[in-house]
């Protein structure tokens, strides 16, 4: 039994919204182009909208079911739900915030403010908390309600750039350490990429694609390639000991070499850009790149007159991306099926969002 499922159809003027997916435990990201009917998801999950047909479930427990006539109001669906703009009273401190609509259950108020880092803050009002703390104290008071699912609608919009790394890692430690759904709501990939543990991309009232992260970004192109970035991503864990500045990252795919400045401990996730990936018949020798993975192209799609992208499956059940010229892909012979060498320089990682904990 899947934590979410949702298959829901509704009509609102000229927009159609007709959204089937699943997803367990962990965030389940909605992204789409504006007007896709993410929020509007989001919404009938809640009780703030009543879809016209189907189903939706949260923990095996139904709370929307036309064909049945079963409408849990809202009061008692236990959602909590976060926006953009924290909402809290001035007029109370945050422990009062906090508590507002408190419910019994496992969570308690040490323990969510011991997760969010806001102990220190108990006392204060958030007219003196910067935007990140008002977020966390307002995440707080959702899982303080005893939801069964958590849902965020672009809680990082509102932030500059430093409130949002700020943010992110608590964001994390909800998804690691409590058994809670979480639909989570964003435009921006970069959150995507650091966050989601599955994907539902939605384009103009449809899902057009579902699954987990990794998955979704490699996976056929199937009229979605325009609202995904150029790139895809795999997981690694810093070794100890640095290499001339470099640290030795464990990957399934095989050790890859990467500025330690970039990891934030632990296990990451690297975003490799499809326009860094060089492709060789052959494992190279006599040039500077250092990361190196063998693979197998299992698709390749051309893109226009001038470009080539290739989905390469690697060892350890991962695949990447690579960005070519059509001219290249015909003077090297490539083909489906065809085990080459993908090249991706240490410095790329220099340059964008690569690791969790770097903007």
């Amino acid at each position: 039994m899947s934590a979410i499922e949702i298959d829901i159809g509704l009509r609102r003027g000229s927009f159609s919204l007709s959204a089937a997916f699943s997803a367990d435990t962990g965030i389940t990201v909605l992204t789409g182009p504006s007007g896709s009917g993410k929020s509007t998801v989001a919404s009938a999950v809640a009780g703030l909208a009543r879809p016209e047909r189907g189903r939706i479930a949260v923990g095996g427990r139904t709370l929307f079911d036309a064909a049945n006539r079963i409408d849990v109001p809202v009061a008692t669906r236990r959602i909590g739900y976060v926006l953009q703009d924290a909402m809290l009273f001035p007029h109370l401190s945050v422990r009062r915030n906090l508590t507002y609509s408190r419910r019994e259950g496992d969570l308690t108020l040490e323990k969510v403010t011991e997760i969010l880092g806001v102990a220190h803050l108990l006392d204060r009002r958030p007219a003196g908390l910067s935007g990140g703390e008002r977020q966390r104290v307002a995440i707080g008071r959702a899982l303080l309600s005893g939801p069964s699912l958590l849902i965020m609608d672009e809680p990082l919009a509102n932030l500059d750039a430093a409130r949002r790394a700020e943010l992110m890692p608590f964001i994390e430690t909800l998804r690691d350490t409590l058994a809670l759904p979480i639909l989570y709501i964003t435009h921006s990939w970069p959150e995507i990429i650091r966050l989601a543990d599955t994907v539902v991309l939605m384009e103009q009232g449809k899902v057009r694609a579902t699954g987990p992260l990794q998955s979704v970004l490699t996976a056929g192109d199937d009229g979605v390639r325009h609202l995904l970035p150029d790139g895809s991503v795999i997981e690694a864990t810093p070794t100890a000991g640095d290499v001339d500045g470099l640290c030795r990252f464990e990957t399934p795919a095989g050790p890859m070499f990467l500025p330690r400045a970039s990891a934030s401990g632990g296990k990451v996730r690297l975003f490799i850009d499809a326009h860094d990936v060089a492709i060789a018949l052959e494992p190279p020798r006599g040039v500077s790149v250092q990361n190196v993975l063998s693979g197998t192209i299992d698709a390749m799609t051309v893109l226009d007159d001038s470009h080539l992208d290739l989905r390469l499956a690697l060892t350890g059940n991962q695949a990447i991306r690579a960005r070519i010229t059509r001219h290249a892909g015909a003077q090297l012979g490539l083909h489906e099926g065809m085990t080459v060498f993908a090249l991706i320089k240490s410095v790329s990682f220099d340059r964008r969002l690569q690791f969790r904990g770097i903007e």
